[in-house]
């Protein structure tokens, strides 16, 4: 079958693997018919993990059950299937109790494993004609439809992007209706993040971004967009909402109720553009989040960074502003997204027409384009947001 894998720094191919077979009785065996490009496989793709090279990348896959284990009861051979990107076993008391992204079976080193993502496991990725889906009965999500349908470019978002806009918007920041609320970073996770705030009731949602395309992208789904080439964006949120004029009484309200980090390790340094500075997100969101508000840290950031860039530093130990967190009374929340609290309930939310997140998809392309997508993606260049592949 043919892959997508990593080759070196910067460097992807696209290759004839070992074709993905069942091998216990509970797998099943997929065939993909549409794989997303997420901004973490740009982090193994720009050295940043410890990916090694033949790795089968991808880990947003839909697609249809082609073979079943003998063990199987809830798919069969055609039914159409998004798969979580958080593999797991459903059984052991971290999975009863709903935290699926930290499974203690699906790993032997550590909670938590994932398709084609450097130290979360020996699984495969899911840009590729065929994938392995073990614990089947767990992993996989039936859909309606046919492949190729209306929805195939919200469904493909099922697997990653959308539950973790919604997982940092809903469970993270808490965002309630009537909220303001602040999203720095406007790529895929910081757009949905935007949208799943809006759809939860947000009064006000800005978006943070230096990428005019990003920037424009936000606009479209109702942000309002915050450009900080043009000046400090903490201020320039903070004059919009006393334009907006605050509420009698909130005049010492003049920040956001909810912040959300969708950049992540890698946020520029807004003083040297060239640098990166990997706290510049969380200064920001000390300053700007009002008294007793919350901020969600949806963003990566890794225990080690074998090559990192200007301004970072290779354990990614952060300088954080704790004195203003705690004088605000800020609740902070990391995590994984627990991907299965979500599916379903996002995937009803898109069948009904309430939720179209697919929106934010900008290319589509085959397998073969590949490495044109990932070089055009990881420079922000070409107008690409969301690249969905399309195997078969």
């Amino acid at each position: 079958m043919r892959a997508v894998v990593y080759a070196d720094v910067r460097t992807v191919d696209v290759r004839e693997v070992p074709d993905a077979t069942l091998e216990v009785e509970t797998d099943a065996l997929v065939r993909i018919t549409s794989t997303a490009l997420c901004g973490t496989d740009l982090h193994m793709y720009d050295g940043r993990t410890s990916a090694e090279p033949g790795l089968v990348l991808g880990h947003e896959p839909l697609g249809v059950v082609q073979e079943v284990g003998s063990a199987v009861q809830t798919v069969r051979p055609g039914t159409r299937v998004v798969i979580p990107t958080h593999l797991f076993c459903g059984t052991c008391v971290m999975c009863a109790r709903g935290l699926s992204a930290a499974c203690l079976r699906a790993r032997d080193e550590a909670p938590g494993a994932a398709y084609g993502y450097a130290g979360m496991g020996p699984y495969r990725g899911a840009q590729a004609d065929l994938l392995r889906v073990p614990w089947a009965d767990a992993n996989c999500v039936p859909l309606p439809g046919e492949p190729g349908d209306a929805y195939e470019g919200d469904f493909v978002l099922l697997a990653d992007a959308f539950v973790t806009g919604w997982h940092a918007a809903a469970t993270l920041a808490e965002v309630e209706p009537g909220d303001t609320v602040a999203v720095f970073g406007a790529g895929t996770i910081g757009l949905l993040s935007s949208y799943s705030a809006l759809l939860r009731g947000a009064r006000a949602v800005y978006c943070v971004d230096g990428v005019d395309a990003r920037l424009d992208k936000a606009g479209e789904i109702g942000a309002v967009p915050v450009d900080f080439r043009r000046g400090d964006p903490v201020e320039r949120i903070r004059a919009d909402r006393a334009r907006a004029g605050l509420p009698l009484g909130e005049e010492k309200l003049g920040g956001v109720d909810k912040v959300i980090d969708a950049v992540g390790f890698q946020a520029r340094d807004r003083e040297r553009p060239d640098r990166e500075r990997p706290n510049q997100v969380i200064s920001d969101a000390a300053r700007l989040v009002n008294a007793a508000g919350a901020i969600a840290v949806a963003g990566v950031y890794p225990d080690n960074d074998p090559h990192p860039a200007p301004g970072a530093d290779g354990h990614e130990d952060l300088v954080a502003p704790w004195g203003t967190l705690f004088s605000k009374g800020a609740t902070v929340r990391f995590g994984r997204t627990h991907d299965r609290r979500y599916t379903v309930l996002l995937r009803d939310l898109i069948v009904a027409g309430r939720a179209r997140p697919g929106r934010i998809v900008t290319h589509h392309g085959t397998l073969a384009d590949a490495p044109d997508l990932y070089r055009s993606f990881d420079r922000r260049e070409n107008g690409v947001i969301k690249a969905v592949l399309h195997p078969s």
